[in-house]
């Protein structure tokens, strides 16, 4: 409960920042009308989201006959976690990652790029699947949406400020004057993607609980976390650099130039999250498993000369 609780605060903290911006440029005509558009964008978001981020990662929609073991898999778990069958995507990108989206269970997606296929084993990508399933059952795509267009509408509000010079109550102008207009235009975004990364990270440590619960397996999830942070190095994932917002939906952070457990960070680091899941695993009564050990630097690089068969599009789908 205390993730929930963290959140809530989180977004309330989001919330204020929205209508104190609005405020401070505009009076409360300023907030009021800011608070209008704020709500539109939530609203397009709120039944496009799914589209959209599904879109920037050119991922493409399989069915049964496609993969019937990963459907397998993924209906099991999905009837454990007490969710329908999610809609399945796959993207052909070489890192290993995976995210969920959709504005409620009843329209989720779960989207796997083949480098997680190709590497990972089936219990591991059983991991990860869970994770996602508890994102969506916990809403937090929904809330992920929210989240990211109060940060669009802030850094929106930010340069109206700029542009306009604002209006405060009495209607005599900007009470912060020209500096003070300047300071809103760069502490206001960087406050609100400083709050949505707290989010995000307080959603990922929640689902890997849930995640974890539902597959009844959470060293299965701590070696997935510890294999695909180690197969994501040095490959970089294009489409998710040039659309950095949707990093938070990943479960492991796709960006190469963010590593650290820190305030621009999308993502715990992997290591808290491993050490959370062990002592999940350890309240369960699960021995520690080896393969969770926090890996020397360079480990879980793939082979070369042994491509998965995922890697060459045409090739046979090892999830057959």
């Amino acid at each position: 409960m205390a993730g929930y609780f963290r959140t809530a605060l989180l977004l309330a903290a989001m919330t204020a920042l929205f209508v104190g911006v609005g405020y401070v440029i505009g009076g409360r005509q300023g907030m009021a009308i800011a608070f209008v558009l704020a709500c539109g964008m939530n609203l397009w978001a709120w039944w496009n989201s799914d589209r959209v981020v599904l879109g920037m990662h050119n991922a493409q929609p399989i069915g049964p006959q496609d993969a019937p073991r990963l459907f397998q898999i993924v209906g099991e778990l999905a009837a454990r976690a007490g969710l329908p069958m999610p809609a399945l995507y796959v993207i052909h990108e070489d890192q290993p990652n995976a995210f969920a989206t959709g504005r409620n269970p009843q329209n989720a997606a779960v989207a796997v790029n083949t480098g997680l296929l190709d590497m990972m084993s089936e219990r591991e990508v059983a991991g990860v699947v869970a994770h996602e399933l508890a994102h969506i059952r916990n809403r937090d795509t929904l809330i992920m949406t929210l989240t990211a267009t109060l940060a669009g509408a802030i850094g929106m509000l930010a340069q109206f400020g700029f542009m306009f010079r604002g209006r405060d109550h009495d209607g005599r102008g900007n009470a912060f004057g020209p500096i003070g207009t300047i300071l809103l235009v760069v502490l206001a975004p960087i406050a609100a993607m400083i709050v949505q990364m707290a989010i995000s990270r307080s959603r990922e440590y929640e689902a890997d609980r849930i995640g974890a619960e539902i597959t009844g397996d959470p060293n299965g999830l701590a070696s997935a976390l510890l294999r695909l942070e180690g197969y994501k190095q040095g490959r970089v994932n294009e489409a998710a650099e040039a659309n950095p917002a949707s990093a938070p939906l990943f479960i492991i952070n796709p960006l190469s130039g963010l590593r650290m457990d820190g305030l621009f960070s999308t993502h715990p680091a992997t290591a808290n999250r491993v050490a959370a899941l062990e002592e999940l695993a350890s309240r369960m009564g699960g021995p520690p498993d080896p393969g969770t050990r926090i890996p020397q630097a360079g480990w879980g690089v793939p082979p070369q000369q042994a491509p998965g068969p995922w890697s060459q599009g045409a090739r046979r789908n090892p999830w057959g």
